[in-house]
């Protein structure tokens, strides 16, 4: 007769113990069938208050100690790269620890497209060792895997994808307004509410945020605000009545841009401007 292997049992309690603790907090739970498992162990539907939601999980679960790291768990990418990072619905990764039955989750979605950004290739995901799942933790998960799914649906995509792009997290609040130059170069204006300045980040300065203000935008003559163009060197003279912001010298699009950008979200600003 056919024997089965340990691997199984110590699959299946973690499959289990996952579950049971998210149907205990009425949340729905499909488990995916053993054959057409290709990554994901499980769908996970969120409800709110007894009322279903529109927000969906893939779950990968593995158990068993042989997933401890230094820092917690990992649990390998293998051949999954592009399906956890790519599709419609975000992966999340657990844990299950035979000793003490404990749970532990990582955002297999999110890594992924840091280590793009970062243009590093991930191996396995880090599940941390804190990040804990029990009947006290739970709701706090819940909230956070929700807002998640939530940056993929209507106007907040567009906004994920310009903050993957640059690297940076948007609030739903935040004025965000996205430009490309001639030369084919993102620029993204960024404006919170209630700050008197806004924040400019360009794929050509590696997207290093660039703090600035209206009084610093300068339409023409940017160099020659604080010199004389006969101070200047003469290499520098033919720059001498470019546009510019602060440091960063601008074309007369990107100009033209900024100071419209500056006027659509002048009432998000609340402090006076100089």
């Amino acid at each position: 007769m056919a024997g089965v292997p340990r691997s199984r049992r110590t699959g299946r309690a973690a499959v289990n113990c996952l579950r049971t603790l998210l149907e205990r907090h009425d949340h729905i739970v499909q488990e995916i069938d053993g054959q057409n498992d290709f990554g994901e162990d499980l769908y996970v539907t969120f409800t709110d208050d007894g009322q279903t939601t529109g927000d969906v999980i893939k779950v990968q679960v593995k158990g068993g100690k042989s997933w401890r790291r230094s820092y917690g768990y990992g649990v390998p990418v293998a051949q999954h790269a592009e399906t956890w990072a790519d599709g419609n619905v975000p992966v999340i990764c657990v844990v299950h620890e035979p000793d003490g039955d404990g749970l532990y989750w990582g955002n297999a979605t999110a890594q992924l497209l840091q280590a793009r950004r970062e243009q590093t290739t991930l191996k396995t995901i880090r599940v941390s060792s804190e990040a804990q799942l029990n009947d006290r933790s739970l709701s706090g998960f819940v909230s956070q895997v929700r807002r998640y799914v939530g940056r993929y649906r209507g106007n907040r995509a567009l906004l994920t994808e310009l903050g993957e792009m640059a690297g940076v997290d948007f609030d739903p609040a935040d004025l965000v307004l996205h430009f490309i130059n001639i030369h084919g170069e993102d620029l993204i204006f960024w404006q919170r509410r209630g700050e008197d300045f806004a924040t400019l980040l360009h794929s050509d300065l590696d997207w290093d945020p660039q703090r600035i203000t209206p009084n610093m935008l300068r339409l023409f003559g940017g160099l020659t605000a604080n010199y004389k163009l006969d101070d200047l060197p003469e290499w520098m003279r033919a720059f001498a009545n470019v546009p510019t912001v602060g440091d960063i010298i601008l074309d007369e699009d990107e100009a033209a841009w900024l100071a419209a950008c500056f006027g659509a979200s002048r009432w998000a600003r609340n402090a006076e401007e100089n």
